[in-house]
């Protein structure tokens, strides 16, 4: 009973500490009232959910007190009872209601507090944070940042910066258009501090960012060149182009395919490729036979995607290197052994869209004989030996291509019996794959055959448009022979390593299933589809992070 009447004691003294200082025309003079407010913290706990209130009213009136209000108020933050603190979080924004310089401090706290377990306490932390980037979204935003960390001040609790960082992906950027306001400027403060957090991610994390950069009117489809060129350039420094290359780490090469992947949409509006195509020439190609096996296809989709929009310049240098991997895929003579066809469709493609810019450099390099005028034609020089072995490489590969792509079709005719013959959803899914992967690699092969029937003229013409449709990427229409019609467009082909399989687990489980003719011609097939721009890939994660942050307050909170 003694407690009881303490406790009643305790709330009675703030309601009228609280009354006090409404009644009163000049709240400063209430200095103790403010006081016992601040004492209350300690007590019950009802008193301490009235404190809770009542500290954050009347905070701006007594700014001696500030420190020690604050303080208080934060304790009741971590609060065990659940009531408390919650209603101690929802009282924080009114700190800075009229007192505007606390904005960063109180968002620095609310960023700790999303490790909240409880939902009606995260939820508390939610709307507190988005009341505040309401009120001051630059200041909120540079705060909640800092939880995200920067090469300045790297990020120190892993927890922490994972909560922020979905507060951010989930709350912020879809709120962009109401957030940020006046938009030019907010949208240009946010990217700095998006380009900042950058030096240390993973490779979900910065695809996000770049997804969210995108987005911004600042880099939409208006934006002049230079500010499209700076995405270009943010990608270029995450794919850490200044390096030396190490072709046992893995990290970097991961980190270099999605950043290519990431950046082609970019080039298709203008921004210039050259630094990634001098990486890829100077240190990818010299040592493309010791990168990984599942790692090649995904290099080379990317040049070939990149070939279209590489400058004259650019293309003369790279030509010779993609000449060279060419011949090393194509025998100039049948041994034996399976071809790849999807590294040579790469290679093709890029070999056609770089010899587009740069006709007369296949000259000295494939012995043709194309006049500009130009001293680089080198007409006076005999080449006829490298013509010689271009031609018969061709010849050879289109012999392979044409018989392969003859046990394609028989397969895929194969295929529709089984189909009609499944009585499992599951069989018929397993058949599926199966056809998809061998129209996959049907249309692989009508592209090479469609490329290479221009080269065997002394001045051939190079495919410089967008003719042919490479055979992973979903066609809106069907490739050039019309054997091609009946590929259905997907984004499957078979496994680099030589099995045919899709990229799903049940393509995998099927591959030894499949009808051996298919299973034999498609061997080499490289499966496509299989990039993820980043997403799926954990490069870059956790370098340099520690653990145990205390921030903000300067007593160690949380």
């Amino acid at each position: 009973m003694a407690v009881a009447s303490d406790d009643s004691t305790d709330v009675e003294k703030l309601y009228q500490y609280g009354e006090n200082l409404n009644e009163s025309q000049d709240k400063s003079q209430n200095l103790k009232d403010y006081e016992g407010i601040i004492e209350a913290a300690k007590g019950s706990i009802k008193a301490k959910q009235l404190a809770a209130q009542l500290i954050p009213r009347f905070f701006k009136y007594f700014p001696s007190l500030s420190e020690r209000a604050i303080f208080a108020h934060f304790d009741l933050c971590e609060e065990e009872e659940l009531g408390v603190r919650v209603q101690a979080i929802r009282g924080l924004p009114l700190f800075c209601k009229d007192t505007p310089e606390y904005v960063s401090k109180i968002v620095d706290i609310l960023g700790q507090l999303l490790t909240a377990g409880e939902n009606v306490e995260r939820d508390a932390v939610h709307k507190a944070l988005l009341s505040l980037l309401r009120q001051d979204v630059k200041a909120s935003l540079t705060s909640l940042f800092k939880h995200i960390g920067s090469s300045e001040e790297p990020c120190t609790d892993e927890i922490i910066r994972e909560k922020v960082l979905c507060f951010v992906r989930d709350k912020v950027f879809p709120l962009k258009a109401e957030l940020l306001k006046p938009q030019e400027q907010m949208e240009r403060h946010i990217t700095d501090l998006v380009k900042k957090s950058l030096q240390d991610v993973t490779g979900a994390e910065f695809k996000l960012f770049m997804d969210f950069l995108r987005s911004l009117s600042l880099f939409g489809q208006k934006a002049p060149a230079e500010r499209v060129q700076e995405l270009i350039e943010i990608i270029e420094e995450q794919a850490d182009l200044d390096a030396q290359f190490d072709v046992s780490d893995g990290d970097h090469i991961d980190r270099l395919i999605s950043c290519l992947y990431m950046a082609l949409p970019l080039f298709k509006r203008g921004a210039s490729n050259s630094k990634f195509l001098n990486y890829l020439n100077k240190h990818i190609i010299p040592v493309f036979d010791k990168i990984p096996e599942e790692r090649k296809l995904d290099l080379l989709k990317n040049l070939a995607e990149f070939s279209p929009y590489a400058t004259p310049q650019d293309s003369r240098q790279l030509l010779p290197a993609v000449v060279q991997l060419l011949k090393k895929y194509v025998p100039r003579r049948r041994t034996g052994e399976e071809m790849n066809f999807t590294y040579v469709e790469c290679l093709l493609y890029t070999f056609h869209h770089l010899a587009y810019k740069t006709p007369n450099a296949t000259n000295s390099l494939c012995g043709y004989k194309i006049v500009t005028g130009q001293p680089s034609d080198r007409l006076g020089e005999d080449f006829s030996d490298y013509y010689k072995d271009f031609m018969e490489r061709l010849s050879t590969l289109e012999d392979l291509s044409r018989a392969t792509s003859k046990k394609l079709t028989q397969g895929i005719a194969e295929h529709n019996k089984a189909m009609a013959a499944a009585k499992t959803e599951e069989a018929k899914d397993i058949v599926k794959t199966q056809k998809q992967n061998a129209a996959t690699g049907l249309r692989t092969c009508n592209n090479i055959l469609a490329m290479t029937q221009p080269l065997h003229s002394k001045s051939p013409s190079f495919i410089g448009d967008q003719k042919i449709n490479l055979s992973w990427k979903k066609a809106a229409k069907p490739s050039a022979p019309p054997t091609a019609a009946s590929s259905g467009g997907k984004r499957i082909a078979g496994d680099a390593n030589g099995s045919s399989t899709n990229a799903n687990k049940r393509g995998r489980a099927a591959g030894g299933m499949q009808n051996q003719l298919v299973n034999k011609a498609l061997e080499g097939l490289s499966r496509g589809g299989g990039r993820t721009g980043g997403s799926s890939r954990a490069w870059g994660g956790q370098r340099g992070r520690g653990r145990g942050r205390g921030r903000g307050t300067g007593r160690g909170y949380r």
